[in-house]
């Protein structure tokens, strides 16, 4: 996919623009090093050793500063290079904390009282796609961070009460606490700028120990060799103002710290990046100097915990600052290869750096959003692109090594081998990763990468494609077929939207004519793989109606779909089944576009045609009406059990309006240039007229000037108007701020089911989850989703491209108000746009009405984004910055911008 490009075309280019096409095409490595550090490691699955994979308990908080890691780190506001291998982060201690904040701090699944959740307060501010220049803020109490009544509260509060929040503790009364930003910029691919600003936002004069930390990832103690595995790093004094750091792959290194002005220079600290056994274990340590040494030599006083020669794996710079109310230190460093390294390291190409960095990122980013955007909504935008940039990780993770343990340790228990992930080991990750969260979801989910890279596409092409296609590489993808899901279950299902990403990155990263082929030839033929796992394994009946499972969406359902049914039999889901169908239309587009220059794939074309009108007729007419319920006009899961008439489940959900998504225009122009595949088309009506006649999809619409166009979808033209009535209704779907996940009419009227003696119920809950079905804080039973919103608004042009301005719905339903299907897509952007936005007051609606942000000027232009949105205020639910997929905002930014 690495072309070359000549002197001409990389002219017009600014700066940033050029960076990308060097890194691209192997001129300069300038995407080495990012903010590619975990925001938490301890607690993950693949830190977890024990027998039942209780990876929270295995792992926790508590043993963070003092084990060493096996497959990553984690660190405050910090970066690394591409493999993980030298880590930079900022430490942090107040004399009034217990711990030193070497990491952020949140509730463990089971201590929540909505699951897992980070408890602090951090943002970031600004990336460039090469991390050229970043950005980001965290907010630091003054007074005693309160670990314990954070737990002790949420562990109290039940799952009918909201969360228990860091700002619910005080601490953030008469704004006593420091805003911490750390700022990146990259004089050349290895050469970085940083500069720490630390200011008091209180009434006093108060005291803050900075420690910027230089260590290497703990890549030496596992008894093993190879590719990734390197003999032990060395860190060391060097001069009067730096540490060195050496490592066999990466070369030489050096850290230089000024002195603040007006202060002395900063001491030098250093350890091993070793786990401490005496403390955790009671058992003898391995190393001298471990971990958490500086913890006790700053919190403790301890400091013969110190390597008093000055070297090993782990070292800081530790600042002692006073910073007056309302005023501001700043901290200069520089990481830098000693093959580019400068003479003068803080000389007056250091301000001048960042100022051109940032100027560049301004540059870059006028180019890349809408020009119609408004002061507000390009600060969003920048925002969100930021923190989509910020949630890239370093991920490191090889299943058979996880599973048989290390040479050097212990062997984990026999259980583990029958336990998580067992069917995965050739599973082997090492790699830079888009992940959801880095602290909540420090891992790749599959479903929720194949949206991240749709925003993606619009900051850096080159690697939206890169991340699509790895998920499809062979140490990926099982042999069977299957995308790993997710690690605590790579086995489990997420919607097949990869497919749909592979294509929609296609067309956005290229004018037609000019698009990569090779990139999509080479994502299709692994999609195929894919398409075939799913046909083989979740059509139960053959019957071309899917049983997908979880599917992603959790608590939506009558029961949790990834176990054995209470009342036994088997589903056949509304959503799976158009999700087969969606998967079916998109590599249609795909076989169709690759058809152009290649007629061998006019075959494959016409086998997801033919598949597509099989789902279809399942999903609409078998055994009657399919999935498809008259009476209400929506679409349901069905109950199937031996013997007994199938049962539909009347939940009014996002589980119904998947199928709308399944809609594709077939344009007469494209289909003439493909004499095969139309040929197969022709016969195919006039023969299996089974198939055509009782359905609407393949209506031929001519318009003047426009010709001829087909129309591939599940619901006919007045099912989707049935559908729309309700999606559109406030009183159903339509909130102020997008399209809910299940109908506000279940407030009213829950659906109930009865299994034996067991009460199964779904009722409207537009919040925070009261189900603990998965564990977890995520609930699709109210909330606002922006993917699947978005898939919506997609689909809603779809269908408008084909009937044009003459179909017209209600817009809102009841309201006497009449719009086309793109002025709905719109208009529904709008509302997703308008959750981040700050109305006449001042107040935007993903803060949930917190004051801060808009009395406190420091909080005032921050903005949060969040994993869902809340079914009718729009507050910010769940993980708090998932802006992967949430950066979905960004597209709607730019529809809402849109003329009609």
């Amino acid at each position: 996919m690495v072309r070359p490009m000549s002197q001409a075309s990389t002219r017009a280019l600014g700066a940033e623009a050029l960076r990308l096409v060097e890194d691209e095409h192997r001129g300069a490595n300038w995407k080495r090093w990012g903010p590619y550090l975990a925001e938490r490691q301890w607690g993950t699955v693949r830190e977890d050793y024990s027998a039942r994979g209780e990876n929270w308990t295995d792992f926790p908080h508590a043993h963070a500063r003092s084990r060493a890691y096996r497959w990553g780190e984690d660190g405050l506001l910090g970066i690394t290079d591409r493999q993980g291998r030298l880590c930079f982060s900022v430490a942090l201690w107040n004399e009034r904390d217990s711990i030193l904040k070497e990491r952020l701090f949140g509730l463990t699944g089971p201590q929540g009282n909505h699951g897992e959740d980070v408890k602090e307060e951090y943002f970031y501010l600004d990336s460039t796609p090469t991390h050229s220049y970043m950005k980001a803020l965290y907010k630091y109490p003054q007074a005693a961070f309160p670990y314990e009544r954070l737990v002790a509260e949420n562990q109290h509060r039940g799952r009918l009460a909201p969360e228990f929040e860091l700002i619910d503790t005080g601490l953030f009364s008469e704004r006593r606490y420091f805003d911490v930003f750390a700022e990146y910029a990259k004089a050349a691919t290895d050469d970085l700028l940083i500069r720490l600003t630390v200011v008091n936002r209180g009434p006093k004069s108060a005291r803050i120990h900075v420690l910027p930390t230089l260590w290497f990832r703990n890549t030496w103690a596992w008894g093993r060799e190879g590719e990734g595995y390197w003999p032990r790093p060395h860190l060391a004094a060097h001069g009067e103002d730096a540490v060195r750091a050496t490592q066999a792959s990466l070369g030489a290194y050096r850290l230089h710290a000024q002195a603040p002005a007006g202060g002395p220079r900063p001491e030098r600290l250093f350890t091993d990046n070793e786990t401490n056994f005496q403390r955790l274990y009671g058992i003898p340590n391995r190393s001298r100097h471990v971990k958490d040494a500086f913890h006790d030599a700053v919190v403790d006083g301890r400091r013969e915990a110190l390597n008093p020669a000055q070297e090993g794996t782990k070292a800081a710079f530790h600042y002692v600052l006073e910073v007056p109310a309302g005023g501001s230190v700043e901290l200069a460093l520089r990481l830098v290869s000693e093959a580019q390294a400068p003479a003068e390291p803080f000389g007056a190409s250091f301000p001048q750096t960042f100022a051109r960095r940032l100027a560049e990122a301004d540059e870059f980013y006028a180019s890349r959003l809408p020009t119609a955007l408004d002061e507000e909504e390009r600060r969003v935008a920048r925002q969100a692109c930021a923190g989509l940039l910020w949630t890239k990780q370093f991920y490191h993770y090889a299943v058979k090594a996880w599973q048989e343990g290390d040479p050097a340790h212990p062997s984990p228990p026999p259980e583990r081998l029958r336990g998580r992930n067992r069917d995965w080991s050739h599973l082997y990750n090492r790699d830079i990763l888009s992940v959801p969260d880095k602290w909540e979801y420090p891992w790749y989910a599959a479903w929720d990468t194949a949206f991240h890279m749709v925003p993606f596409a619009r900051l850096d092409p080159l690697f939206a494609k890169e991340q699509l296609l790895l998920f499809l590489r062979e140490w990926f993808m099982h042999p069977n077929g299957q995308i790993p899901a997710y690690e605590f279950e790579f086995s489990d299902v997420n919607p097949p939207v990869h497919a749909w990403a592979c294509w929609r990155v296609y067309k956005l990263t290229g004018a037609h004519g000019k698009r990569d082929r090779l990139f999509l030839a080479r994502a299709f033929q692994k999609l195929l793989l894919n398409f075939t796992w799913w046909v083989n394994r979740k059509d139960v009946d053959g019957l071309n109606l899917f049983s997908g499972g979880f599917l992603g969406l959790d608590n939506i359902g009558v029961f949790d779909r990834s176990k054995p049914l209470p009342t036994g039999g088997h589903l056949h889901q509304a959503d799976g089944t158009a999700w087969m169908a969606f998967f079916c239309t998109t590599m249609l587009s795909m076989a169709l576009e690759l058809a152009q220059e290649d007629p061998a794939y006019e075959d494959i074309a016409s086998k997801f045609f033919e598949h597509f009108v099989a789902i279809v007729d399942a999903m609409n007419h078998l055994g009657g009406t399919g999935l498809w319920d008259e009476e209400d006009g929506f679409y349901y899961d069905e109950l199937k059990q031996e013997g007994q008439p199938a049962l539909p489940l009347r939940v009014r959900s996002m589980v119904g309006l998947v199928p709308l998504f399944a809609a594709e225009v077939l344009e007469d122009r494209v289909l003439e240039r493909l004499p095969g595949f139309a040929r197969r088309l022709r016969w195919f009506l006039e023969n299996r007229a089974d198939l055509a006649q009782n359905t609407s999809y393949m209506a031929v619409c001519q318009r003047t000037g426009l010709g001829g166009r087909r129309l591939l979808a599940i619901p006919s033209r007045a099912r989707l108007e049935r559908v729309l009535r309700r999606v559109l209704d406030p009183r159903e779907f339509l909130s102020d701020h997008g399209i809910r996940s299940l109908s506000r009419m279940h407030a009213e009227q829950p659906f109930v089911f009865h299994a034996g003696r067991e009460e199964h119920r779904v009722a409207y809950v537009p919040g925070d989850s009261d189900s603990g079905m998965f564990g977890g804080n995520s609930n699709w039973r109210g909330p606002v989703w922006f993917p699947l919103n978005f898939l919506l608004i997609e689909a809603l042009e779809r269908y408008h491209h084909f009937y044009g301005d003459d179909f017209q719905v209600e817009c809102p339903t009841g309201s006497g108000k009449w719009m086309s299907l793109v002025e709905v897509a719109r208009e529904l952007s709008s509302r997703l746009s308008r959750l981040f936005l700050p109305d006449a007051s001042g107040h935007r609606p993903c803060h949930g009405g917190d004051p801060r942000y808009v009395e406190d000027p420091a909080f005032r232009e921050l903005v949060l984004f969040h994993e869902y949105f809340h079914g009718d205020t729009g507050r910010g639910l769940g993980a708090s910055h998932q802006t992967g997929w949430t950066a979905l905002v960004l597209q709607c930014l730019a529809r809402r911008q849109q003329s009609p």
